[in-house]
């Protein structure tokens, strides 16, 4: 796994522009290289905000929307437009702005199209699996970019600290007894999430502080799951000063005045 960096910008409204920037850079030059690019989507406020930030810039202009694959690491068990879905927020923040492929979007499963989480995660292991290439190498294919937020208690997507999911090889499990509401949830698992290129893990906030520090002090996943997100190019830890309060002098490079 690929040793983590870690940007620090001055507050959340400063972090939202500057990961939208980053991601529109990196998406162009990927789609450059390539023609098409695979992108996993995170919920959350800050999640959100960067994709409404996208929508804002005019830079949005330069990725050719309809060939990007778009992926969630994970999603609340609700009906389809139910407004606590990570998909939900995602269309009215950025998606329904943008001329995507629909046949390209790749919304986990809501409670109103299957008739149990379990079938909802072998359905979108099924769909990750028909998406992969060869030089995957793997069931999964090779996010350019995962996006993933950082919970209180360290955890990522829906995998929460010392929960069975953190367990699991499949690549999307379904998650009960979430310690945080709704707590019926569809997630990837640690092994699919290793599979990105690059793994950015995004927070803001005092809340979010001492998962951050705990995230990049060597813990182990089963306890602190952030600490077993990484990249296999690269992994970027993108905080606000708030969120990298308790790090240790010198880990965090400021990244804004």
């Amino acid at each position: 796994m690929t040793v983590p960096s870690v940007l620090v910008h001055r507050d959340q409204e400063v972090l939202a522009k500057a990961v939208a920037a980053r991601l529109v850079t990196r998406l162009v030059d990927v789609q450059s290289a390539r023609g098409g690019a695979h992108i996993g989507l995170t919920g959350g406020g800050v999640g959100t905000a960067v994709l409404a930030e996208v929508a804002a810039t005019p830079a949005h202009a330069a990725v050719d929307w309809g060939h990007l694959d778009i992926w969630w690491g994970d999603e609340r068990f609700l009906p389809s437009g139910h407004e606590e879905r990570n998909e939900t927020g995602a269309r009215a923040a950025l998606l329904d702005h943008m001329p995507v492929d629909e046949q390209r979007v790749h919304p986990l499963a809501a409670s109103d199209r299957v008739a149990t989480p379990e079938e909802g995660a072998e359905q979108y292991a099924a769909d990750l699996l028909k998406a992969t290439r060869p030089d995957d190498h793997g069931e999964v294919p090779s996010f350019d970019v995962l996006m993933l937020g950082l919970g209180p208690d360290a955890h990522v997507a829906s995998l929460f600290p010392g929960m069975p999911a953190l367990y699991e090889r499949r690549p999307v499990v379904a998650v009960h007894g979430a310690p945080k509401p709704p707590p019926t949830r569809l997630s990837l698992t640690l092994p699919a999430i290793r599979t990105a290129r690059e793994v950015w893990i995004i927070a803001a906030g005092e809340s979010k502080a001492t998962a951050a520090r705990l995230a990049l002090s060597g813990a182990g996943p089963m306890q602190v799951p952030a600490a077993g997100a990484r990249g296999r190019q690269r992994t970027l830890f993108l905080l606000d000063r708030a969120a990298a309060k308790e790090l240790p002098p010198g880990l965090g490079r400021p990244a804004s005045p």
